[in-house]
Order: C-alpha cells, then sequence, then structure tokens
C-alpha cells in the first residue's frame, strides 16, 4: 500500500507518515483425502525427539511418508524447536501433507499457527520459504471447506472478539495493547452493518442459540507478534507486525489466518514513540479486519456487498 499522510492534531502537534506493508495472506483450510497409517510411528516420533541431525531429518521425512495424524504434533514441535533448518524446513512440508480436514481442530490450528509463525520469523529464509508454501498448500485445498456451515434459512451473522494477545516483553504495554487491540477491532466491525458484536439479551450465545434465530457465528482473534522502535537523532520509525485469525463460532475452528504490518514515523520523544505505537497497531487491526475479514466472513454468510 502507498504511503499516506495521516493528520493527528488531536494528539500531536504536527504529521506523520504512515504506510500499511502488502503482507496480507489469508489461508483456509481445506479437504483432501485421509491420510494411511503406518507401525512404526512411535519409533520415528522418538527419534524425532532425540536423535542427530540426521536421524531427525530422517524421522521428518519418514512420518510426512507416513501420513499418520500422530505425526503433526512432533511436527510442530520440530519445526518450532529443531536447531537444524533442515529438519525445520521437511517438518514444515510434513505438516502440509498431514494436516487435513479430519484433522482434529486443536491440532490442525497448532500447525497452521506454527507455520505462519516460522514463515514470518524463523532465522533461515529456506523455512521460511517452505513454511509459506505449505500454508498455500493448505489454502488450495479449501475449496470444498469453507467454515460454519448454514443450518435453514440465514438471517444474519455474530462476530465474538477474543481477548487478543501481545508479545513485546513488556507487561504493561501488553495489557494496553491488547485491550486497544479489541477496541479497534469492536469498533471496525461495528462499522459494518448487521453484523453485531453483541447477543440479543446480553451474554455469549450458543450453537443451539444461533441455529435458532438462523445467525452464523464467526470468532476473530488477534496477536501482536513484533513492535520495533528504531532512532536516529531525533527521528524514529516504529514497525508492528500483527498475525489476526478467523474462525466459526462457538466451535472456533480455525478456517482463516492474516498477517499485516505497517510503519510509522515520527520524532524520538518517548511520548511521540508511544503514540505511534498505538498508531502502527491500530492501523493494522483496522486494515486486516476491514479489507480481508469483514469481505470473508460475507462471502461466507451469502451477505451481498
Amino acid at each position: 500500500m502507498d504511503p499516506r499522510k495521516r493528520s493527528w492534531s488531536a494528539r500531536a502537534a504536527r504529521q506523520r507518515w504512515l504506510a500499511i506493508l502488502a503482507l496480507l495472506a489469508i489461508a483456509l483450510v481445506g479437504a483432501r483425502p485421509s491420510p494411511a497409517r503406518a507401525d512404526n510411528i512411535d519409533t520415528l516420533i522418538g527419534q524425532l525427539q532425540s536423535g542427530s541431525d540426521k536421524v531427525r531429518l530422517s524421522a521428518a521425512l519418514n512420518l510426512t511418508k507416513a501420513g499418520d495424524p500422530r505425526g503433526i504434533e512432533p511436527l510442530v514441535a520440530a519445526l518450532k524447536n529443531d536447531k537444524d533448518k533442515n529438519v525445520r524446513s521437511v517438518a514444515a512440508q510434513g505438516l502440509a501433507s498431514l494436516v487435513t480436514p479430519e484433522t482434529k481442530p486443536k491440532l490442525r490450528d497448532a500447525a497452521i499457527k506454527q507455520l505462519t509463525d516460522s514463515e514470518a520469523n524463523d532465522a533461515t529464509p529456506l523455512v521460511q520459504a517452505q513454511a509459506g508454501k505449505a500454508l498455500a498448500a493448505i489454502n488450495q485445498a479449501s475449496s470444498s471447506v469453507s467454515g460454519p456451515a448454514p443450518t435453514g434459512k440465514i438471517s444474519g451473522v455474530y462476530v465474538n472478539i477474543g481477548p487478543m494477545s501481545s508479545k513485546t516483553g513488556s507487561a504493561a504495554n501488553d495489557t494496553k495493547y491488547r485491550a486497544m487491540m479489541g477496541k479497534v477491532a469492536t469498533k471496525t466491525i461495528g462499522k459494518v452493518p448487521n453484523m453485531p458484536t453483541t447477543w440479543w439479551g446480553g451474554g455469549v450465545p450458543s450453537a443451539g442459540a444461533l441455529s435458532q434465530k438462523g445467525v452464523l457465528g464467526f470468532y476473530i482473534d488477534g496477536t501482536l507478534n513484533e513492535l520495533k522502535i528504531t532512532t536516529s537523532g531525533s527521528d524514529a520509525t516504529i514497525s508492528c507486525k500483527v498475525n489476526m485469525l478467523l474462525a466459526d463460532f462457538p466451535n472456533k475452528s480455525i478456517f482463516g489466518f492474516l498477517n499485516g504490518g505497517a510503519k510509522v514515523q515520527g520524532s524520538s520523544s518517548p511520548k511521540d514513540i508511544d503514540m505511534a505505537s498505538e498508531d502502527c497497531i491500530s492501523a493494522v487491526v483496522e486494515d486486516l479486519i476491514a479489507k480481508k475479514i469483514v469481505p470473508t466472513i460475507k462471502t461466507k454468510a451469502g451477505i451481498t456487498p
């Protein structure tokens, strides 16, 4: 996205430039044939967890070939923690093969989350690339699985906003940013007609209550994964990266992962850096929801734009 000038006169005595980076991506989980099982899975898992580099690499390859869903969890752990880039790379490829519509939601969500994190943050470009390809493979297989299934006539949607999370390393800032992300998400969704974030009569609806009213439930949550502050003299550049997920509700089975980033430039004063950090995070959350999540919800609910 091209940089654009925004006025912050209500909050500061001058203007800052904000540029939303084109880092948006959505991964929808889809259908593939159920894999065959193997008899030596436990042995391979043990080798993946404690063998030499060559043994771990061989175990990762063989777990992928075996096609057994028991390999998903150890491959997720290997992608996250293994010190060898080749093992992590093969683990990413294995998850692309093993994650199917029959995979338990908890395992599937863990795999997609780790692949997304590895694509953005792994220290090795090879692993980043393989993680991205794995997410793309899952996306390609999504044609027959598209989130919550309507039951009867659909009269509307309900959007539940999650608690959000932040990983800045500062407890005080994380608390502040989580609350801010939730407010921005609620405000952005609130601008969309017939897309309430509160349930009639209060409380949180059950699956039965949603079905009774013919309403489709969706769940949105997000994580601030990175906030970097770079100063040069009297100037500062603040960059941030946010991941968001989209799931059905109340089951919270994830079918979409998105990521976005932004940069804000301003002065290096502590007050201005604090405001610029909030601007950066707010802009990304708003952009992801307005341009990706809301259109996806409308498509799944059959709402005409």
